[in-house]
């Protein structure tokens, strides 16, 4: 069994010398752990979508270089598998990690690799992560069958004058200054704007039809044309 990581833009493949004893995989919120040493292979269903695998392991010095833990022929220099992989992580080199006999083949990046060196044989201790590496796909909206959205502004007809915002407006029987700062401004309480604009014409046309006043815009009548404030 062997770990490897194959650049997907080629390049030199690293080999892991020494297996973990255990390498944990990360699915969404469930977590799943396979037993490396202990087990061997280890068989889970193909095609699961994993998002991160992680584990911790050992490069050995040269004085531990034949441990029967370590593969001969796989074998570097503690300090050169650890520049290996800091490059991979600074670069954000996309690899395949795969790991044989079992059935993860998977294209990630190293999410983090924190290398600790230990003893008195030259051994570097290690904690690695790696993060699957998705394709992005940019749809456009017809692919997704999503109508575009635009936001248009139409003038309205109101007695033939006036428009969504400014201009001026022809009071109407059964209209109120909420109702029209409702509908012209957005919003009814923003009446108070309009009766500001108008508060001469108002009180007038109040006063008119036999009133002291119009009440702050309450009594207001049909035919008066008010301004709108933009």
């Amino acid at each position: 069994m062997n770990i490897k990581l194959i650049p997907a833009g080629g390049g030199s493949r690293f080999t892991f010398p020494a297996l973990p004893e255990k390498i944990q995989g990360k699915y969404g919120a469930r977590y799943q752990t396979f037993d490396i040493l202990s087990k061997g292979t280890v068989k889970v269903p193909k095609g699961t979508d994993a998002a991160e695998f992680s584990w911790d392991g050992v490069f050995f010095g040269k004085s531990k270089r034949r441990e029967p833990i370590v593969k001969k022929n796989q074998w570097k220099e503690p300090e050169e598998c650890v520049k290996i992989l800091n490059r991979y992580l600074k670069n954000g080199t996309v690899l395949n990690l795969i790991v044989t006999e079992t059935w993860i083949n998977v294209d990630v990046t190293i999410a983090s690799f924190q290398p600790r060196p230990v003893g008195a044989y030259g051994n570097i201790e290690y904690s690695i992560t790696f993060a699957q590496k998705k394709t992005l796909r940019i749809y456009t909206t017809d692919e997704l069958q999503i109508a575009a959205f635009v936001k248009k502004t139409a003038e309205r007809e109101d007695g033939g004058e006036g428009n969504a915002s400014g201009g001026s407006y022809t009071v109407k029987s059964g209209d109120t200054l909420w109702r029209i700062a409702a509908e012209k401004l957005g919003a009814g309480s923003k009446w108070p704007a309009i009766y500001d604009a108008n508060a001469a014409t108002i009180e007038t046309e109040a006063k008119k039809r036999g009133k002291s006043g119009s009440d702050h815009g309450h009594w207001i009548y049909p035919g008066t044309t008010l301004t709108i404030p933009a």
